[in-house]
């Protein structure tokens, strides 16, 4: 079929039952590799005493899963526009299985290491797949819209979940029935997607691009490494160069990009309404999400004094506005709203979000609970829209690899939240803390209340008091600018989305191409 740029299709195919149950199955990849973020959360101190892993190996055991999914990411979308994104999305699930069953039953630090390395691989294959299919399963706009919906509210619950389903499993089995329980859904998911799901691929898609892989892994990982470690170490002069040198391999990239025959991410994507946009918009979202986890999560545990398992389920009960923020933003828009008035609303409830945080003192459990649900409600929003518009703007050959740089987006956003607006309470904490305090103290949370415990009587008190509410002050600081930065998102939201149709349907890149997609994959 072929369509034209800024033109609707008169009748689009409208999903039917088997498109919509093709959509449930979707889900169990898409909720697995979100919750695998957050799975071990309660499951390292179980790790720490069976496997004994050193300080730098407890690191990589964490880290390891998303620097591969975020340095894969681009590669994968652009192998599944290639090979297919049910193929692509089948050998993910399988590996992802593999490489769970070997890590729950890791005889070693780095047998687990390798195992979380494999999950990641995995990963990095199933989250673009998953999105490009809902591209391809659902042709009608505002069909499109809803599954979107339901997608981006799936993922941002499964983060909230992994670690909850990380405590009860580690609290009645042993710790590798956290990876275990990946098992059945991705058995499910091996049989039912390859009779519900359609196969989609580019049928012309060019010799592939083996320079741009090496690129683009040199540019994701060193730039994602530098800002988590800002995040959790503070500026370092390696972290910066580490950023640094990530960032000359991403111009190499993207001058490989504008100048080879078949590249990887293909520029015309950029040129189209709203893409580009929606790329940094959703930038700006996980740079909210996960800058506002990086205190709240500590705010719960050492500020209030919950349990871990007790803080994680507290923190269940913000992701339960976001099961409806999503759908009543495609449900506004399809009732005529225009799309950057959504998104620019998203934005504007997020930045309240920040505002009532700013205002939690050290024993305020549900003003902080209630500043959570608003930031998360208005973040899920916008996440919903902007990636049915970036998905809606991408030709469907491309679908794999707008995917990818949606999600790449996020990773870097995640990341660059975190190690500015945790840089921004580190500094504010420090500066706050008392000049007699130890030094130890000075450095983090944690740290002053280890020392405070060693400290008897009042002067121990007085010390994890005054570590609680130079904490609390720092984390009113990040606040703060977060909400400055999600007003300056709505802004350009709504300048930027003005002109982009709610439902603007772009054409392939040749009108003389269309997306192969068959049920049987052939």
């Amino acid at each position: 079929m072929r369509t034209v740029v800024g033109m609707t299709p008169a009748n689009p195919p409208r999903a039917g039952r088997r498109e919509w149950t093709a959509l449930a199955v979707l889900m169990l990849p898409l909720l697995l590799v979100s919750m695998d973020v957050s799975v071990l959360y309660f499951a390292i101190p179980a790790i720490n005493a069976d496997l004994a892993p050193s300080g730098s190996q407890q690191l990589w055991i964490f880290d390891v899963y998303a620097f591969a999914v975020a340095g894969l990411l681009i590669t994968m979308g652009s192998v599944g526009d290639r090979i297919g994104r049910r193929r692509l999305l089948l050998i993910g699930a399988a590996a992802f299985g593999a490489a769970s069953l070997a890590a729950a039953y890791a005889n070693s630090a780095e047998m687990l290491i390798a195992a979380r390395a494999l999950l990641g691989i995995g990963g990095a294959t199933l989250m673009p797949s998953t999105l490009a299919l809902v591209r391809s399963l659902f042709a009608d706009p505002t069909q499109r819209a809803q599954a979107i919906a339901i997608w981006s509210g799936v993922m941002t619950g499964g983060v909230a979940l992994g670690s909850v389903l990380s405590g009860v499993l580690v609290e009645f089995f042993w710790w590798g029935s956290v990876f275990l329980v990946n098992l059945p859904a991705m058995a499910l998911l091996l049989v039912l997607g390859r009779i519900l799901l359609p196969e989609s691929k580019d049928p012309d898609p060019g010799r592939f691009d083996w320079i741009g892989i090496p690129l683009s892994m040199a540019a994701v990982l060193p730039v994602v490494y530098g800002l988590k470690e800002i995040s959790a170490e503070g500026w370092n002069v390696r972290y910066v160069v580490a950023v640094t040198v990530g960032l000359l391999f991403a111009a190499l990239f993207v001058h490989r990009q504008r100048t080879t025959a078949s590249p990887m991410v293909s520029p015309d994507l950029f040129r189209r309404r709203g893409f580009g946009p929606a790329v940094v918009l959703n930038l700006v979202t996980m740079f909210a999400m996960m800058g506002s986890a990086f205190f709240t999560t500590q705010y719960l545990q050492s500020v209030l004094g919950k349990s871990a398992l007790e803080a994680a389920l507290w923190a269940l009960l913000p992701s339960v506005p976001i099961g409806f923020a999503a759908p009543l933003a495609a449900h506004l828009v399809h009732r005529g709203v225009h799309r950057a008035h959504v998104v620019t609303a998203g934005f504007a409830l997020a930045s309240c979000g920040y505002v009532l945080l700013a205002f939690v003192d050290t024993d305020a459990l549900t003003l902080s609970l209630v500043a959570c649900g608003v930031l998360a409600s208005g973040v899920t929003m916008v996440m919903s829209q902007i990636m049915d518009l970036a998905l809606g703007a991408a030709p469907a050959e491309r679908a794999g690899s707008a995917s990818s740089l949606m999600e790449t987006g996020a990773e870097f956003g995640g990341a660059l939240g975190m190690a500015v607006l945790g840089s921004i309470g580190t500094a504010v904490y420090r500066h706050e803390m008392p000049d007699s305090a130890p030094a130890a103290a000075h450095e983090t949370l944690g740290g002053a209340l280890a020392v405070a415990e060693q400290v008897p009587g009042r002067a121990g008190q007085a010390l994890a008091t005054a570590a609680r509410e130079a904490f609390t002050d720092g984390m009113h600081a990040a606040a703060l600018a977060g909400a400055v930065v999600l007003a300056g998102a709505a802004v350009l939201a709504s300048v930027t989305l003005r002109r982009v149709r709610a439902r603007e349907e772009p054409c392939t890149e040749n009108a003389g191409r269309a997306d192969e997609v068959s049920p049987s994959g052939v």
